[in-house]
């Protein structure tokens, strides 16, 4: 079994109790309000913005006999470059104000998993800054596409208020892949790493999800 179909196989129970969470199921179901969405996206402000550092982390910590790693992180940051910025641009679609949303900080639970993932890349191994990004991609491409949908048919508001999670739905299955390539190809031993961040992550992402106004 290739590793990628092992890391979801060995997530699944962590996967499933983040979609359990009630934030994320009463979405789907369509029921949601204006304030939960943009709350929502003003926590994902707050760990989008890390991306490209956390990237960058991982990057310097890689020498030449992760070479293959090395380049794959860098192909990264090219990518997610200004994803944050999308997301202010939905926050101001939503009628928000997003300097108001950049200045307010993040709440504890996203501090909190950016900070663990920080510590993960510096002090045990910079591999395993992908588990949060299985946990991150993984979930957006299987529920983005229908959780923009559903709030956007609850709420009526129009397709600028969806550039973040629009960009990261169905369509957004050649980072998928792109992905699986990448973990497929890492070293036994820190394919065990990104497993061990996954399960923290899907824990502390869904924290996230349950501190979200009902």
């Amino acid at each position: 079994m290739a590793f990628f179909d092992e890391l979801q196989s060995r997530t699944a129970a962590e996967r499933a109790g983040l979609l359990a969470v009630p934030a994320i199921a009463e979405c789907l179901a369509g029921r949601v309000t204006r304030p939960r969405y943009v709350a929502f996206l003003r926590e994902a402000y707050h760990h989008v913005k890390h991306t490209v550092p956390l990237l960058m982390a991982c990057g310097s910590r890689l020498g030449e006999e992760r070479a293959a790693l090395r380049d794959a992180i860098t192909e990264y940051i090219a990518e997610e470059t200004g994803h944050d910025a999308w997301i202010l641009e939905d926050l101001r679609a939503c009628g928000d104000d997003p300097e108001a949303a950049r200045r307010a900080g993040p709440a504890p639970a996203t501090e909190l998993m950016v900070a663990y993932v920080y510590d993960y890349v510096a002090r045990v191994n910079p591999a395993g800054f992908l588990g949060m990004v299985h946990v991150l991609e993984g979930t957006s491409s299987a529920i983005a596409t229908q959780a923009a949908g559903s709030i956007a048919r609850a709420l009526q508001l129009p397709p600028a208020a969806f550039t973040y999670l629009s960009s990261h739905g169905s369509l957004d299955q050649e980072h998928v892949r792109f992905f699986e390539q990448t973990v497929n190809g890492l070293s036994a031993e820190d394919q065990e790493h990104v497993t061990h961040v996954a399960r923290r992550v899907y824990r502390l992402y869904g924290d996230i999800f349950r501190g979200l106004p009902s």
